[in-house]
Order: structure tokens, then C-alpha cells, then sequence
């Protein structure tokens, strides 16, 4: 079904995935790394491919939430020597940038201000009932889904840039990257302009189908616009 499967958890649980908030003091309290992996189940059995694409998913979204942009890329770093079990590399990055560990685990961390930050399990380890691939990836990641007729599916897409709800009628059959041409076409968005659609909490990829989503009629889609900054001019 489409190219992005994933465990259905919100933003901010404990082992789901990560964020930042600002709102706690900062923390004295700092731990090591420690050297040991984090053992976690996922709700829904997963290949090693998916798990990959859940990580990729949540590193590209990570620096839209609140948090500074170096520590995101500072706390991927990170998990990346984690992964390849390099811990003393991951703790030198992380006394780099200044992030402590009250737990000693990148699932709870906070940089110098205080900003707390949370890495999702799955972007730290494999769970312990990962499927196991022969050779090559599931087919069923490359499958186009079985599509009926076509429904339409009327929808408010809120821009992050005003905070404008513009009403889109799309249908089951229009995959997400098509719905965020009809946006741009529709709110005159600049050309350059990268959007990057939610629907509870969830990514959508530009491969997945409206109809797979299962988006009821007037829900809400965030819809987060990132536009590249104006070439410095010299004066």
C-alpha cells in the first residue's frame, strides 16, 4: 500500500515519535550514553526497509518542529554512530553540541536552554520482531494499491505559513504529491516552495493515495511550507 507504512503513534509518546518542547527548565542533570541497544516491539511487524523509510521520514520533519536546526542534525548524528554501534563517536557529538542526557538515551535530551528533544525507538534500534528479508525488498513496497472508482474527498489543507484553511476537493484515486500541485495551483504558492502534508500526525508521502489515507470529508491537513531563503545580494 503505497510507500510509507508505519506504526500509527502520535508525536510525543514516550516510544513513539520524537519532538521538542521549550516550555521545561533546564537540566543539570547529565548522563552518559549508555552502550546498550533499546529492545522495543513494534505494534505492526516491519522489514528493515520500512523501518529505514521511518527514519528517513522522521529525520526530514524533525527541524520543522521546535528546536534549533543544529541540534536536530547534531542528535541524528548521533543516532547514525549509534546504529553503527560507535558510541564514542555519538558521545562526542553530543558533548559537541552541548546536549545532555538526564536518562543517558537519546530518547529523552535537551540542549542548553533546556529544550527538551525526544528520538523515536525506531530511529535508535530494530525491534525485536523485525521481518527478516531474502535478498531484496518486499514487493509489496513497490505494489500500486487496487483502486475502485474514484470518490471525491473534500478537504482543508491549513498553511503554516498564515494559518489559512483552503478547501481542496480531491479524490481517492489523486495521490498526495498531485493534491499538492492542485494546492499551489489554487493559492498561487510559489514555484520553489517544498510542502510537506500531515494527517494525524503522520507524514504523507508523495506516493500514497488519498483513498489509502482515509481522510474523512472536512478534516484537516497540515500542510507545512518551507520556502528557500533569497540569494544574499552584495551592497
Amino acid at each position: 500500500m503505497g510507500g510509507c507504512i508505519g506504526i500509527p503513534e502520535r508525536r510525543g509518546s514516550g516510544s513513539g515519535s520524537g519532538f521538542s518542547e521549550s516550555s521545561l527548565s533546564p537540566t543539570s542533570k547529565n548522563k552518559p550514553l549508555k552502550q546498550d541497544k533499546i529492545k522495543w516491539k513494534s505494534d505492526i511487524p516491519l522489514t528493515e526497509y520500512q523501518i529505514k523509510k521511518k527514519r528517513e521520514e522522521f529525520w526530514d520533519t524533525a527541524p520543522a518542529f521546535e528546536g534549533k536546526a543544529e541540534i536536530w542534525a547534531a542528535l541524528k548524528g548521533a543516532a547514525d554512530a549509534v546504529n553503527k554501534d560507535d558510541y564514542v563517536m555519538a558521545q562526542a557529538i553530543l558533548d559537541g553540541a552541548g546536549i545532555s542526557l538526564p536518562g543517558g538515551s537519546l530518547v529523552e535530551c535537551y540542549d542548553e536552554l533546556g529544550t527538551r528533544y525526544s528520538i523515536p525507538v525506531y530511529c535508535l534500534s530494530w525491534p525485536v520482531n523485525l521481518i527478516t528479508e531474502s535478498g531484496r525488498d518486499s514487493p509489496a513496497e513497490y505494489s500500486e494499491p487496487v483502486i475502485s472508482t474514484p470518490q471525491d474527498v473534500r478537504v482543508k489543507v491549513r498553511l503554516s505559513t498564515t494559518g489559512e484553511d483552503v478547501r481542496l476537493t480531491l479524490t481517492t484515486a489523486d495521490t498526495v504529491a498531485a493534491a499538492k500541485i492542485k494546492l499551489s495551483q489554487h493559492t498561487k504558492l510559489p514555484d520553489n516552495c517544498r510542502q510537506r502534508w500531515f494527517f494525524g500526525g503522520k507524514l504523507l508521502c508523495n506516493r500514497t493515495r488519498i483513498g489509502e489515507v482515509n481522510i474523512p470529508n472536512n478534516h484537516v491537513i497540515q500542510c507545512i511550507i518551507n520556502t528557500p531563503d533569497p540569494p544574499a545580494t552584495s551592497g
